[in-house]
């Protein structure tokens, strides 16, 4: 079932931006909360400095299990392995809607946003009229992460020195992972049309993906079996989907927020109390996805788009 509940309201400062989507209050977070966010530059402002923000509307947080945050206790929806420390239930946290309701759910494609996932009805189901903010990070799966790890995995431990898993994948002449990406980009069309029309006030924001391996192409064949000349090709292939989702969000007026960047050294090979992803045999989190702290870093890169500094402050 979707998490839906209301969020109580806080002192706020407004955010303003141009064109028909309206603005959302921005609200101080609790000192804990903004601590361990960083996110002290969204505390409230004197009720002078701005004029009257506009009405808090409806949050809703679509996407696949880089969203929901499967492995980060406590888990709020076992179908969807989804956690009460996602990165959209810091971003409500911090923007306090009138009403946040997350629909993320593990294992879901771009099919899942207008069709069911299980017991899960179909998450833009979750839209509509009055709804403000939409956060949607979907992709990897229909480009077949799980897959393509698994697969990977089994031919880097067979020849650790080479680029097994890419030759796997082109050996017919053609980049078989850059074709799905490519293969993609239609149906994100189709999903945020879809977005559009049942909430075409909202504001659509495009989550990107982190760094999963680390970005210099390097890799840690003891603790993910990639072999060396696979993990470069695996970021490239990353980046690629991740420049795919910014095009389209541009294309229909959404906007795109680059997790990538700020995750940049903080990949599954770095140490236990540096790395926002877990490594294959996953830790504080489902392997091969975002921990408690990657979270944290992706809900900063959300706000820093949904929740900018007003004009005139840093």
């Amino acid at each position: 079932m979707p998490a839906s509940r209301p969020l109580p309201s806080s002192p706020a400062s407004p955010s303003h931006r141009t064109g028909p989507r309206r603005a959302l209050r921005t609200a101080a977070l609790p000192i804990t909360a903004a601590a361990a966010l960083g996110l002290s530059a969204l505390a409230a402002a004197p009720a002078s400095a701005d004029p009257a923000p506009a009405e808090t509307g409806r949050y809703v947080a679509l996407g696949d299990s880089f969203t929901a945050g499967p492995g980060i206790p406590e888990e709020t929806d076992p179908d969807c392995a989804r956690s009460d420390r996602n990165y959209p239930t810091l971003t409500a946290a911090a923007l306090s809607p009138s009403s946040f309701t997350d629909v993320s759910c593990s294992g879901a494609t771009t099919e899942h946003m207008t069709g069911p996932q299980g017991s899960a009805p179909p998450q833009l189901d979750a839209l509509d009229a009055e709804t403000e903010l939409v956060t949607l990070g979907v992709g990897g799966n229909d480009v077949g992460f799980a897959g393509i790890i698994a697969r990977c995995v089994v031919l880097g431990g067979l020849d650790p020195n080479g680029e097994p898993c890419k030759t796997s994948y082109t050996s017919g002449g053609t980049d078989e992972l850059a074709e799905r990406v490519d293969e993609t980009a239609p149906k994100i069309d189709a999903v945020l049309e879809g977005i559009a029309e049942r909430s075409p006030q909202a504001r659509v924001l495009v989550v990107g993906y982190p760094v999963i391996l680390p970005d210099d192409g390097s890799n840690c064949h003891s603790t993910v079996p990639i072999a060396a000349g696979d993990a470069p090709w695996l970021r490239d292939t990353e980046k690629h989907l991740n420049t795919m989702l910014a095009e389209r969000a541009e294309a229909h007026g959404a906007e795109y927020v680059d997790t990538y960047t700020g995750s940049i050294g903080r990949d599954l090979c770095q140490p236990a109390d540096v790395r926002w992803m877990e490594p294959l045999e996953g830790v504080d989190a489902a392997g091969v996805h975002p921990n408690a702290a990657g979270h944290e870093g992706m809900a900063q890169a959300v706000l820093g788009v949904a929740a900018p500094a007003p004009a005139g402050r840093p």
